[in-house]
């Protein structure tokens, strides 16, 4: 150990040997060799652009950067703020993101703006090159494949009546304080956020039926009070005229998000009444679990527990590649997505597996006949549910050894859950849903195919 400090520092490091820098420079490799992946980003990113010859302005993020930054954000699940302080501080991930050595790095609103920017299709189709490289690296053939379900959460509390009353009433009021303060106009309105706040916390304390009942009366009342406020603000922003146009656009903006937030809301007030004042049971299609993200839905697994999210059907190959995802709306059975997986398979590889091994929710003997016809050799069910080994597979060899194939992408969807940030997600909107799953899933394709290549 040296006693005195080094008296000159090196200007930069050269190389780093390190297990996760050798995994970036594969990645970085991965995405060197398939250039449609930068064409696909950049036509997102400047759909909604005016481009000109000689633009004007600060450069912005290029596509390429884009899509490696969203890369290195699922990777280590950073936030956006932490996303730009690594991106200023890491010699590893500037490289990676081609930052040049005197950039200043972006700010985590441009990282925020650009990474969403790329729509779900574009990381479908990400994928689709991901799977297709993998096919020509022999990484990956296709001839058996393994397909299991499961939940997606969306970035909401556990929702109750309450709550969500409670949710609504803050909501408005505090978009009729927003009008009050922008524009010229003024809403004559009472704040009952505390009162709702105190009706809902009454619920949730209420000793027997009765007391419950009462509570949910007043919440109800207040909210349709606020309701009220909320219409008369409406109006008054669709009537008023404003002397500048920004403040006509915008004044617009908040009207129509107003409008869809009264509409919720007088679902979340028609679903309580129904629920708590009649004692009626209100289907799961018509209940409103979020005014945040009112695209969520109930999700009950075999009857176990139940999850607010969306349904996603997965497709993996021997290699641990995710090949092939679908996000569901609603909740159907999983016997009813089995057809859909192997039409699916055969868009991407140009013909359907020759085995494939299924959870046991899609077991059925329709299931089975519709997959022999598609000339697929051997089907497994993890759960047989009355067909037999025979009609499924050429021997109970087969079916032994592809149960135990079928179990490898439960350790596939722990992984991705673990480390891709894939069990919840934190982006808004449902496009933005199916976004994050899809960004989820090329960030861990690329990680295992990389991981591949260096072996």
């Amino acid at each position: 150990m040296r006693k005195k400090t080094q008296k000159q520092m090196p200007l930069m490091i050269t190389g780093i040997d390190h297990q996760h820098a050798r995994e970036l420079e594969g990645i970085n490799k991965i995405l060197d060799d398939n250039p449609t992946i930068t064409e696909l980003v950049w036509q997102d990113l400047t759909c909604a652009c005016n481009l000109t010859e000689n633009p004007s302005g600060a450069n912005g993020m290029t596509a390429e950067q884009v899509i490696r930054a969203a890369v290195i954000k699922k990777m280590e699940e950073f936030s956006y703020e932490d996303l730009a302080f690594h991106l200023l501080d890491s010699v590893s991930y500037r490289s990676f993101c081609r930052i040049g050595f005197a950039d200043k790095g972006f700010q985590k609103s441009a990282l925020c703006h650009n990474i969403k920017s790329i729509t779900p299709e574009t990381w479908e189709a990400i994928n689709r090159i991901l799977t297709s490289y993998g096919v020509n690296k022999k990484i990956e053939k296709g001839r058996e494949t393994r397909i299991d379900c499961t939940v997606v959460a969306s970035n909401i509390h556990d929702p109750s009546d309450s709550s969500l009353l409670w949710d609504c009433v803050r909501v408005l009021s505090r978009e009729l304080f927003k009008i009050n303060e922008n524009f010229e106009v003024h809403v004559n309105f009472t704040n009952h956020t505390k009162r709702a706040k105190r009706r809902m916390l009454g619920v949730m304390n209420a000793k027997n039926k009765k007391a419950r009942k009462n509570q949910y009366q007043d919440l109800l009342v207040v909210t349709k009070k606020t309701v009220n406020y909320a219409e008369t603000a409406v109006s008054l922003l669709e009537t008023s005229s404003f002397k500048l146009h920004s403040q006509v656009v915008s004044a617009q903006s908040l009207a129509e998000e107003l409008r869809q937030l009264i509409e919720l809301t007088e679902k979340v007030i028609n679903q309580t009444v129904r629920r708590i004042i009649n004692g009626e049971s209100v289907p799961a299609t018509e209940k409103v679990v979020s005014i945040f993200e009112p695209h969520t839905d109930i999700i009950v697994k075999d009857r176990r527990e139940t999850y607010y999210g969306h349904k996603v059907c997965l497709s993996g190959g021997a290699s641990n590649l995710i090949t092939d995802c679908l996000i569901v709306e609603g909740n159907p059975p999983d016997t009813s997505l089995s057809t859909q997986m192997l039409d699916r398979h055969k868009e991407i590889y140009g013909r359907y597996p020759l085995k494939v091994a299924f959870d046991g929710g899609f077991a059925s003997k329709k299931n089975l006949e519709s997959a022999k016809n598609k000339k697929i050799k051997d089907v497994c069910f993890a759960k047989k549910r009355g067909l037999k080994v025979e009609d499924m597979c050429r021997s109970e060899y087969v079916y032994k050894r592809l149960r135990r194939f079928r179990a490898g992408i439960e350790s596939g969807i722990s992984w991705i859950k673990r480390c891709f940030g894939f069990s919840r997600c934190t982006w808004k909107s449902f496009s933005s849903f199916k976004s994050y799953v899809w960004a989820s899933i090329v960030s861990a394709n690329l990680l295992t195919i990389a991981r591949k290549q260096m072996v």
